[in-house]
Parts: structure tokens; sequence; C-alpha cells
């Protein structure tokens, strides 16, 4: 299982999305205030779909707050301004992956603080960024695919007039 923290998220269409991503692969999705929303948006929920029954999500009033009820970590912070790629790290079962608003990013001083945890998605120079839900998507499945998709179905019910799976 993973944890995927948003910290400070100002979206609620990308939460949503990224709500829908925990729920389909058994992580744990991580709120930090202030949001950029209400959690009873329309958008937030609509995003979201049918998922919200298979979804563990957690609230919080800041980042301190956060880190006192979760000490142990490991933690990864994603940032454009990482000197390394995500595909650098050996991400644990339990880890921690955490992400900052769609218009800022994570805090300046979390980052200096843990320069060896920061890591980043390669883009083509010029390129911003990739949007938050996308970024966590590509992230929590490469977590996944290190830890042997644990938990997850591998394989779909492939129809039988269709012939075997390749």
């Amino acid at each position: 299982m993973f944890h995927i923290v948003l910290v400070e998220p100002e979206i609620p269409q990308n939460t949503g999305n990224i709500a829908r991503t925990c729920a389909a692969t058994g992580s744990v999705l991580h709120l930090v205030e202030p949001l950029g929303f209400s959690i009873d948006d329309r958008q937030l929920k609509r995003a979201g779909l049918d998922y919200w029954h298979l979804l563990d999500i957690r609230y919080y009033k800041n980042l301190a707050d956060f880190f006192e009820k979760n000490p142990a970590g490991p933690y990864y912070y994603l940032t454009t301004k990482a000197p390394r790629a995500y595909t650098e790290a050996s991400f644990a079962d339990g880890s921690y992956l955490m992400f900052g608003k769609e218009t800022r990013g994570l805090p300046e001083d979390l980052l200096t603080q843990h320069p060896e945890r920061c890591l980043r998605i390669p883009m083509r120079e010029g390129a911003r960024s990739l949007n938050l839900s996308n970024s966590v998507a590509v992230t929590v499945f490469e977590a996944l695919r290190q830890t042997g998709f644990k938990g997850l179905e591998e394989a779909g019910r492939f129809p039988a007039d269709l012939g075997p799976a390749l």
C-alpha cells in the first residue's frame, strides 16, 4: 500500500481523479489543508465517480499536523525542481508520495530539507509540468511496478469469443 499526499490541492477535478486512482490501487489519500475547494464539491465527487466507497481518505489541518500523525515515512517529494528522476528511487511498500498544489508545488523549505528525497518526472525542455493527477498516476504505478503490483489484478477477463489474451 502506498500513501498519496496532496499538500493544499486547488482543483477539485484533479483531486477527484487522484481519489479514483487511489481507490483503484489501494493507496491511501491524504489531503493537507487548506484545500482550494469544498469536500462536498460536485466536480470532486463527479471526477471520483463511484469509487468513493473504496477510498481511504484522511484530512490534516496543515503539514505539521500531517507529519505529527505520520512520523514514519519514508517520504518522497515530487517536484519539477528535483535533479533525480522518479524511476531512480527504490520505493517500498508504505512509502508516502507527496505532491504540492497545482500552481506552486511543494513548499521550498520542505524540499531544501530533504534534497535526497526529491524526485521529478522527466519532461522535454520548455514544458513546465504535467497535470497533478497525471503526475500522481505515473508515480504511483512506478512504485507499484517496483513492488510487484501486490494486491492488484494484473490480468483482465478477456472475452472468450475473442480468443486468448496475448
